[in-house]
Parts: structure tokens; sequence; C-alpha cells
């Protein structure tokens, strides 16, 4: 079968350290982190008191007041993320194109503020006559309702649905939009993801698993990828979209081509519900660049899963050092994490944009938060971890790792047209 080539021309980011695409990469090169205090609610009786947070938001600048009042925050993060890409990729949709343009979304939670809004209000109330859930409760919580703004705001009728993976949720959305066009069902896809889990129940559920950081005294420095001292993930929020092409179309409307999507996999563990399993994450990659047709020599970076939890670093390190065997050493790595925190289902999508970002630009984001002594000893510190600082580097292939609690792995693979 002859499958189409798939482009990425339109990027678009609602992050911790950028609401937009410029701010984000400047933030990213100049290794800032977007942890801090909590201030979305009251976490004083919370141990970790502290998230990455969006700062600055305001969904009105991008959604009619009266619609963004009967919507999640993950879904103002979707919708702006979407429009900033449409809008930097110069598709003009109208009656002519929408039917052959479409949009899927990762998201691995969704409205979990808005639950828990609904429910603390019923709760007050439900001694009384009529305690009654709000009329768009459902329609505010349901992960489907970002990428359906989507296709209403900005009149798109092609393939349009959520996938939910957990954190491998958007990078699933990206496979799912790219084997669409692929396989000619549609020209232009918009995938992406978006999560707003910092939440009471986000926070609180998290930190009953030990899976997020208390590093409390020093927040920014508290996702630590690969360092010895790590002790768990930075909760993050925020959205990211890309919009992805027919490379054929792309060129025929004189698009900026940023990279190629050239390759995917996607596979489980069948192993445990948190635990990762390195032999997954080397079938995946292994997967992807089966896919691409290209070896694992031909790969220049690797934007790593790397959450800082003490387990997953050290199986993921295993298993890039199993895929690409010496070409390891020649390999940069890094995880944006460091500086973005953990956003669930979206970052997938986030480091998507990185990645194809690193192509674009030939620097590599750096992973910070690394010191001088804090090794573990079940890391191998010969491999090019990127620490601390950017560096330049011509990227002409980047690997993008995720992997969901579940076992779910998703690897896509970006190189330079």
């Amino acid at each position: 079968m002859n499958l189409k080539r798939v482009v990425v021309t339109g990027l678009g980011a609602v992050t911790p350290i950028g609401n937009t695409v410029p701010s984000l990469w400047d933030s990213v090169v100049n290794g800032r982190s977007g942890a801090g205090p909590i201030t979305l609610f009251d976490c004083t009786k919370f141990k970790t008191k502290f998230a990455c947070e969006v700062k600055d938001f305001d969904p009105e600048q991008f959604i009619d007041p009266k619609l963004a009042r009967k919507m999640d925050r993950f879904s103002h993060f979707a919708v702006a993320s979407a429009g900033e890409a449409i809008k930097d990729s110069g598709l003009i949709i109208d009656d002519s194109n929408a039917e052959r343009i479409g949009s899927i979304f990762g998201v691995g939670i969704g409205g979990l503020g808005s639950m828990e809004e609904e429910y603390a209000y019923y709760t007050i109330h439900k001694d009384t006559e009529d305690p009654r859930f709000g009329p768009f409760y459902i329609l505010r919580m349901i992960s489907d309702m970002s990428v359906g703004h989507i296709s209403i705001i900005y009149g798109l009728k092609g393939p349009n649905y959520v996938t939910t993976s957990a954190c491998a949720s958007s990078s699933h959305a990206l496979i799912d939009a790219m084997n669409t066009i692929r396989l000619g069902k549609a020209d232009v896809m918009v995938a992406g993801g978006a999560e707003a889990a910092v939440t009471v129940s986000g926070i609180g559920g998290f930190g009953s698993m030990r899976a997020i950081s208390s590093r409390n005294d020093d927040p920014q420095g508290a996702s630590r990828p690969f360092s010895k001292s790590r002790d768990g993930f930075v909760l993050g929020e925020g959205g990211a979209a890309l919009v992805l092409e027919e490379y054929e179309h792309a060129k025929a409307r004189g698009a900026h081509i940023y990279a190629e999507l050239a390759g995917e996999g996607c596979c489980a563990d069948a192993h445990h519900i948190t635990a990762p399993n390195y032999e997954g994450a080397v079938r995946v990659m292994r997967l992807a660049l089966e896919d691409a047709g290209l070896k694992p020599e031909d790969v220049d970076y690797i934007n790593v899963h790397g959450t800082s939890t003490s387990l997953g670093d050290i199986s993921e390190v295993k298993a890039i050092k199993d895929v690409f065997g010496e070409s390891a050493y020649k390999l940069n790595i890094s995880s944006t994490k460091s500086m973005t925190g953990h956003l669930l289902g979206a970052a997938g999508a986030v480091e998507a944009v990185l990645s194809v970002l690193a192509i674009e630009n030939g620097i590599v984001p750096p992973t910070i938060n690394h010191a001088e002594g804090d090794d573990d000893e079940q890391i191998d510190y010969n491999l090019n971890f990127t620490f601390n600082k950017a560096q330049k580097r011509d990227v002409r292939v980047a690997l993008s790792n995720t992997f969901g609690f579940g076992g779910h792995n998703a690897t896509v693979i970006f190189k330079k047209i």
C-alpha cells in the first residue's frame, strides 16, 4: 500500500512556561521551570503544595465569554492551542475543504475541576428539596468536548474524536491523525492534547500514590529527571496542537513545512498498571523506527518520557541503550518535563511540538536541575542527557516517547524535509 506522506505545517501551545509557541520555545531554550506554589485552590492540607500551572491565561481571548463559562479549563487549552496552530499554518477553512479537515485530541482525565465543583455544590445542597447538578456539568466534564468545541469553533467537518490512554493520550492522537491522512481519509488534521488536572483531587490522588514530588522548599528544582535525588513528577497542565497535512497538499498551497511526521509505534506492556516495563519501551521505539524506515543511527535527538520518577527514568535509559546500542552515545537526550512538568494526557503533544522545534531551530532543549554529585548508579551518565543547558545541533531526526499508566506505549518520529 502506498501511504501518503504527512508533514507538520502549524504549531500551537498553552503551557506553564509559555502561552504561545514562541514564548514556550524561549523558556525551553533558556531552561526556565514553570513550577511554583499552587494558586488554583487552597492546598494547605496537602503534602505537595506546588505544580506547573498555566499563568496569565484568558480563555476569552479565544472563545466567546458566554461559551467559555460553559467549558472546563482543559477545553479552553485545547481550543486556544488549536487556534494558534491553525493560524500558524496559514490554512483557510471554508465550505470547499472543511469535510477534508478533522481533529483528534488526546485527553487523559478531562474535566476534573468541573466534576469537583459540581459535586461540591450537590453536597452542600443535598438535603434541600431540589439538589440538582448544573445543566452543563456533563458537557464540561467529558473529554470529547475539547475536540467537539474545536470542530464547531473552527469549522472542521472531518474525523473528530478524543483518544484516552493516560500519559500517552496525545501521542496516540497524533498517530491516529497521521494514519487518517496516510490512508487518504483527510487532507489535514489538527491533532494534539489538553489537560487541566491541577485540582484538589488531582494533587490529592497523585499525592496518595506517592507519584509526585513533595519538594516544597524548591518547586522549580523539583522536576529533576535522571538525578539520584528525584522524588516524583511535578503535575502540570496545558495543551498543544499540531497541524498535520498531506505532503502534496501542503506543497500545493505553499505552506511552511516544519518537519515530516515519519513514523509511529504503539504497543502495550501487559505488565502492571503503573510500574514501567523496559521491554515495552524497547518494542515501541523499534516499531516506530521500522515504520519510518530508519535505523537507530539515523536518530539525533530523543525527547524522552523522563518524568523524574525513580523506576521510570531507569527503565527508559535501559531501553534506549538496548535499541540504539553504540549509537546511543552519539544522541542528545532530554526531558522537557524538567521545565513544563508532566502534562499527563497533553504531554505527548507538547513534547512533539518541542521535538519539531528542535529540528526547525537546530537546538536541543535541556534537561534542567541536574547537580554535580547527584548521579544514580543505575543510570549511564556517559549518555548525553543535555543537562542544564540547551545545545546547538543539526537535528535531522527526532524521536519522542510517551508511556502511560496501564502500560500504554507510544512513540512518534519527526524528520527534517
